[in-house]
């Protein structure tokens, strides 16, 4: 029902993808979008349909100072934090609006060890034009769960090439008001000296770097200068808040790849006698022992790299030492990730990060890299002997449904290997990143006492998944099909459980469309992209089970693909063929006649004959099954191939077109006759999905949901008056970066909506208004108040904390316009709110709306959130007050 548009392929490329000083640049607080016009708002909750993982993790780092907390990086997808109680990852970026999409890209995080509850992100995705924004450091005093934003002048690349080196990022473990930023493109070495809030380039760091992974790329991408890769500080030469004495910076220079300073940044030289020809991935110091670890690789990665050494560096005396585990004639990989035991000193770990096949590979001395084991070795070719057991039950499809010869094995170890720690805390507890998930042990020791560690995925609440389109049947078992980049997609028959398996039977590296036949929603079609195979699939149970079919000659990329609405028939617009159609399973193609090449399809849901496509500004109409095309007179359509429509189940051809880009048409169109007129809603500015769900309590049309831009706001939006008003459901802590590509309402449950993120995998939400009528049948119980509220304190933290208030309006009239009070118990302070206006005084606190969410219906709430410091004791409040009215307490 989908397709993959230009943005959607830039994109989705990832998980699995200055001369003299410039001005000091000053911080600015994350942008929270106003709304120009009164919007109503409704309170839903957001979860991610489960999958667990997904993508490319190339970094993880842990506080040095404070036990379990730990921090994980995306090249798409935000950034997460480590809970421990429930051995689960919190989002920390979801509040990245459209606007700023790109700042879901993060290419360093930093931990502060002088003060844990600070944390740094550098973001921005790409470096070329691809991404249109420059990049930022995000820094946060409250564990992420707010943030500010100091804009940079040049473009941070989280899902360029060499994103799985670093950190780039680093807080000097001393004086924590000092940073460094290694910037890519040339731009140098950066420094902040006020903890984050402004930053200058260090004018006289010798070398910007020179690698390329490929000059002839015209797009930029890969011939963009890798720049400077790594920061690491020797807290050994500092002591209290003085700045720490050394430093090292690694390159992206193969001949220049190590420069140190020795007085806190005021001079740098290369580092004497350092190997050559290589680029150093990482560089961790070993403070005990004083030694500096080197993990090189002949290429930036995260996919390439055919040689590789280790080294290791004498800090006191200026020795090297090559302590490669295998001679550089062996390796058909580069070394990356790499990490030291801090309760163990002189254990250190390294991976072989570009070891396809048969697998990768963990290396671990604990002699200072005198000598080593590997995770895994040969018995008898092709036989193995492996350290570890695998134990992939929580996310079954890891292993992919493959049944592999030997030596590879499934589930795999990993690939893509450049993010490897040994908990600082526990030297029993090891997490590294792979290209699909984050796995890890919490019983390593085993390793060194002959038996075997047990791997399991450490990834629950970590959802990096780029989604290209979403579908949910009216019956059958499948709440919802998802069409993903890199891993296919999946058949949710409950949401808050992890599937077992992705779509298999053809198993496609990338699903750009997927559709049910409305009236017949066992039947279920898909198309993909596969480097050998077929480009389509059929499912005649629901997308529980397939069977490919065949391709038209010329066929080199999934497209769209549309399903008649009894599923006698299917049309299909791949990539390097024309729109085709097929009755029955797509044995046999026909090419359709009067659409061209590149259309996007759809079917209409109620006459299996009626078929529709778009291209380049216009509308073509099918009425014989998809066998020949008419273009539509309509006029004033975007011209541009962003366009996503879908026509209305039940009805034949009511049809809905988003779509269109900011320099010429753009927002939501709808046709009553099939396509031959459409009118433009004029309150829509701009829209780029269009979806339909559960119509509202008493309503006759189903609801409508977009992402959009409205009323000068952009957000997720919903009607249930056919387009007339719109209800923004999400609020600026849920926006998701880019969401542009699929969304859908679900047909059996009123409310809930299904949103595609480009990272962040599949979000769903759920209404607060269980019907949409404020009532909707049945007897209500009798109110006991006007209002009620539920005060749940969601994160916590030594002199922090976090709070989500729920305002429930539990009379039998809406409020336009609400101030919600309390008085805190012990001494608590507000430090920053979202969603609501707050005073303070003393113990007293006052909440009061804000312009967009100010009208509250009969039965229906809103919600806002807050974070705030204590001390001592963190109680609830026991009392709110709606004005004078006393409000119940949940």
């Amino acid at each position: 029902m989908r397709r993959t548009p230009v943005l959607t392929a830039v994109l989705g490329l990832a998980a699995g993808l200055l001369a003299g000083t410039p001005p000091a640049l000053a911080a600015q607080p994350v942008e929270k979008a106003a709304p120009s016009a009164s919007i109503a708002a409704d309170t839903y909750t957001w979860k991610n349909a489960r999958i667990d993982g997904g993508g490319f993790v190339p970094g993880i780092v842990f506080n040095r100072s404070e036990k379990n907390l730990a921090y994980a990086r995306t090249d798409i997808g935000g950034a997460y934090r480590w809970q421990e109680s429930s051995k689960s990852w919190t989002p920390l970026l979801d509040s990245v609006g459209w606007d700023r999409w790109g700042h879901t890209g993060v290419v360093s995080l930093a931990s502060d060890a002088v003060a844990p509850s600070k944390v740094y992100a550098a973001v921005g995705t790409y470096t070329n034009s691809w991404d249109p924004g420059n990049g930022a450091v995000l820094r946060s005093s409250d564990r992420g769960a707010t943030w500010q934003k100091a804009d940079l002048p040049f473009k941070l690349g989280g899902n360029m090439p060499g994103r799985g080196m670093g950190e780039r990022l680093a807080v000097d473990p001393h004086r924590n008001s000092v940073l460094y930023l290694g910037a890519p493109s040339g731009k140098g070495l950066w420094r902040s000296t006020d903890s984050g809030a402004t930053w200058s380039q260090v004018t006289n760091f010798p070398n910007v770097g020179n690698y390329v992974q490929d000059p002839t790329d015209t797009s930029g991408y890969a011939s963009d200068n890798q720049g400077i890769a790594w920061v690491t500080f020797d807290e050994s030469t500092g002591t209290g808040t003085n700045a720490t004495g050394t430093i090292y910076v690694g390159v992206a220079d193969k001949d220049n790849a190590v420069y140190r300073s020795t007085d806190a940044g005021a001079t740098w030289s290369r580092l004497a006698g350092q190997p050559t020809g290589y680029l150093a991935h990482k560089g961790v110091l070993d403070a005990a022992n004083g030694y500096l670890y080197l993990a090189y690789s002949d290429k930036g990665g995260p996919y390439d790299g055919g040689k590789g050494q280790l080294w290791r560096y004498a800090t006191a005396t200026g020795t090297w030492t090559n302590i490669s585990p295998v001679a550089e004639a062996d390796t058909y990989y580069g070394f990356s990730g790499l990490t030291v035991d801090r309760q163990k000193p002189g254990t250190v770990m390294a991976t072989a990060y570009s070891s396809w096949w048969p697998d990768t590979q963990i290396f671990r001395s604990t002699d200072s890299g005198g000598t080593w084991t590997k995770a895994w070795d040969y018995t008898s070719y092709p036989n193995r002997s492996n350290r570890y057991t695998m134990d992939v039950s929580s996310s079954p499809w890891l292993s992919w449904g493959a049944s592999p010869s030997p030596p590879e094995q499934a589930p795999k170890l990993g690939w893509m290997t450049e993010a490897l720690e040994i908990d600082p805390f526990n030297s029993a507890r090891m997490m590294y990143g792979t290209g699909a998930t984050v796995y890890g042990t919490e019983n390593l020791g085993q390793w060194d006492s002959g038996g075997q560690f047990t791997i399991k995925p450490m990834v629950q609440g970590l959802e990096e998944t780029a989604v290209n389109d979403l579908a949910a049947p009216p019956s059958g078992g499948a709440q919802l099909l998802s069409a993903l980049g890199d891993i296919g997609g999946f058949r949710h028959t409950d949401l808050t459980k992890v599937p077992s398996m992705m779509f298999t039977s053809p198993n496609f590296t990338t699903t750009t469309s997927l559709d049910f036949a409305e009236s017949n929603p066992g039947t279920v079609v898909r198309a993909g992209n596969l480097d050998s195979g077929p480009h389509v699939a059929f499912s005649t149970d629901n997308g529980a089970n397939w069977f490919a079919g065949t391709d038209p000659s010329g066929v080199s990329g999934g497209g769209t693909v549309a399903a008649a609405s009894d599923g006698s028939r299917f049309v299909w617009s791949p990539e390097g063929a024309g729109v085709h159609y097929a009755t029955g399973f797509g044995t046999s193609w026909s090419a359709s006649t009067g659409i061209p090449a590149g259309a996007i399809v759809e079917s209409d849901r109620a006459d299996p004959k009626a078929f529709y496509g778009f291209k380049s500004g216009r509308f073509y109409v099918s009425s014989d099954g998809g066998a020949s095309f008419t273009a539509s007179s309509a006029t004033g359509l975007p011209s541009s191939d962003s366009v996503r429509f879908k026509a209305l189940p039940g009805t034949k051809g009511d049809v809905w077109l988003a779509g269109g880009a900011s320099d010429g048409a753009y927002g939501l169109w709808h046709s009553t006759d099939g396509g031959a007129t459409f009118t433009k809603l004029s309150g829509v500015e701009q829209a780029d999905t269009i979806g339909f769900g559960k119509a509202a309590a008493g309503a006759s049309y189903q609801a409508l949901y977009t992402s959009a831009k409205i009323g000068g706001v952009r957000g997720i939006f919903r009607s249930t008056d056919k387009g007339a008003t719109w209800t923004r459901i999400n609020d600026d802590a849920h926006q998701w970066g880019w969401t542009g590509a699929a969304i859908t309402g679900d047909p059996r449950v009123y409310g809930r909506v299904y949103v595609s993120t480009n990272g962040r995998g599949v979000i769903y939400g759920d209404s607060s208004d269980a019907d949409g009528g404020g009532g909707g049948g049945g007897t209500d119980p009798t109110p006991t108040g006007a209002c009620a509220v539920t005060y749940k304190i969601t994160n916590q933290w030594s002199g922090g904390f976090q709070a989500d208030v729920q305002l429930s309006n539990t009379g039998s009239s809406p409020w336009n316009g609400w101030a919600l009070g309390w008085s805190f118990p012990n001494g608590q302070t507000v430090a920053q709110a979202w969603n609501t206006e707050h005073t303070q005084s003393g113990a007293a606190v006052t909440m009061k709306n804000l312009g967009w969410n100010a009208n509250v219906a009969a039965g229906s709430s809103v919600s806002f959130g807050f974070t705030g410091s204590w001390s001592g004791t963190n109680g609830k409040p026991t009392a709110f007050k709606l004005g004078d009215q006393s409000c119940t307490v949940n």
